[in-house]
């Protein structure tokens, strides 16, 4: 292929809504950005040499070769709540392709740039650790992440042995007074090991009429070892669970009394997006029931058909939600209905396949070429609503080859 030519990926890219139990209580949000967006990069400033090309192929490789590592007060608010240092979060490609916001903890209060996974539970930061990742080189210099201690938050307690929130009580009989954790990704070797804290994460309301700060006492993990991927640049200042179970942030937040146990998450066709704790829906939006008597509590849904441009075909079958994924993977059949069906009514022609990049279907494009001309892709969940995939195709420059 020549110099200058394109090549056009068929991806199937999903928008996530995590519906939980809906009760009378406020809502927690904070924005959410592109990990490649501008905003990022000037926030972070990180090092352009860490940063695979926006839209190249080493992009969407190196993205898919990272989607092993998913896993895993007192009074009402009234008023959505987003966390105090800016209600902004990031996607990041050279901190693992994952979505990151900065959240604050203790007192004195400290930041964390933390990744957001719906694949896990537990929320855990760098800890007084001996295996860890301390800071980033960026254009401007080094970026030292903050890393949490007990004994210097006044808020902080330990949570003791025989605490309901404990799963590891057998091994803590030498020290009651603690609770050890270890929680294991499926990238491998991944995994964040240390004892659980209590401590404040910093709040506040969105709503300027009712501007106020609240600080929710949360269960965390002091993470002290930290192997694999942890090191290797993903979630290298903590990771945020927002799964189902009940150490869970939202899960928290909800049992707290100071929101509903709910969710949402958005994103936006640059990557921009935005979270909301507590989020009760708009009237108009689709619905469909989560599946929770599966061996693992997720956020697994059903679909019952798939829609390529005029060909319905009805097919069963689940899939999980996942912010720690980047990409949208089906199983056999939904895969060969949908891509068999994509081929049969799109009108350019079908690339050879290319060792680095590890996607089957692929078109080559003209250069300049700023149309192409594709089935639309829908898919219909149980209950019947429609679940519109968004723009599921990227276009990849290709170098001169030779």
């Amino acid at each position: 292929m020549g110099f200058g030519s394109n090549l056009i990926l068929v991806l199937v890219g999903l928008i996530f809504v995590g519906s939980r139990l809906i009760h009378g209580f406020g809502i927690f949000g904070f924005d959410m950005h592109h990990r490649y967006s501008d905003p990022v990069k000037g926030i972070l400033d990180i090092d352009d040499q860490h940063l695979p090309q926006m839209g190249s192929v080493d992009y969407y490789s190196a993205m898919a070769h990272r989607d092993r590592l998913a896993g895993a007060g007192d009074a009402t608010v009234e008023s959505s709540l987003a966390f105090v240092d800016g209600n902004e979060t990031y996607q990041l490609p050279s901190l693992g392709f994952l979505h990151y916001a900065n959240v604050s903890l203790g007192t004195p209060s400290l930041w964390f740039l933390v990744a957001l996974d719906t694949g896990s539970d537990l929320f855990w930061i760098p800890c007084d650790c001996r295996s860890c990742v301390k800071g980033l080189v960026t254009r401007s210099g080094r970026l030292d992440f903050n890393i949490y201690s007990p004994n210097t938050s006044s808020t902080s307690t330990r949570v003791p042995c025989d605490s309901s929130s404990c799963r590891l009580r057998k091994q803590c009989s030498a020290r009651p007074e603690i609770c050890p954790y270890q929680v294991n990704y499926q990238s491998s070797n991944t995994s964040s090991t240390g004892i659980l804290i209590e401590d404040t994460l910093h709040l506040t309301t969105e709503d300027t009429s009712l501007k106020a700060t609240v600080d929710a006492k949360i269960k965390f993990g002091c993470g002290m070892i930290q192997t694999g991927s942890f090191l290797n640049r993903a979630a290298p200042n903590g990771l945020f669970g927002l799964g189902m179970e009940k150490m869970s942030v939202p899960s928290i937040l909800a049992s707290s009394g100071l929101t509903a146990n709910s969710f949402s998450m958005c994103f936006g066709s640059d990557g921009a997006g935005r979270i909301n704790f507590g989020d009760k829906g708009s009237l108009d939006q689709g619905k469909t029931p989560l599946n929770l008597d599966t061996p693992h509590r997720t956020y697994n849904i059903s679909m019952t058909q798939t829609v390529v441009g005029d060909n319905v075909t009805n097919v069963d079958f689940t899939a999980i939600f996942d912010t720690g994924t980047s990409f949208t993977y089906l199983n056999d059949p939904a895969y060969s209905i949908i891509s068999k069906s994509f081929a049969s009514q799109t009108k350019e022609t079908r690339s050879q396949p290319r060792s680095n990049l590890p996607f089957e279907y692929c078109y080559d494009i003209s250069p300049g070429q700023q149309t192409f001309e594709a089935p639309p892709l829908n898919l219909t969940m149980k209950g019947g609503d429609q679940f519109s995939v968004t723009n599921p195709f990227v276009n990849v420059p290709l170098e001169k080859t030779l």
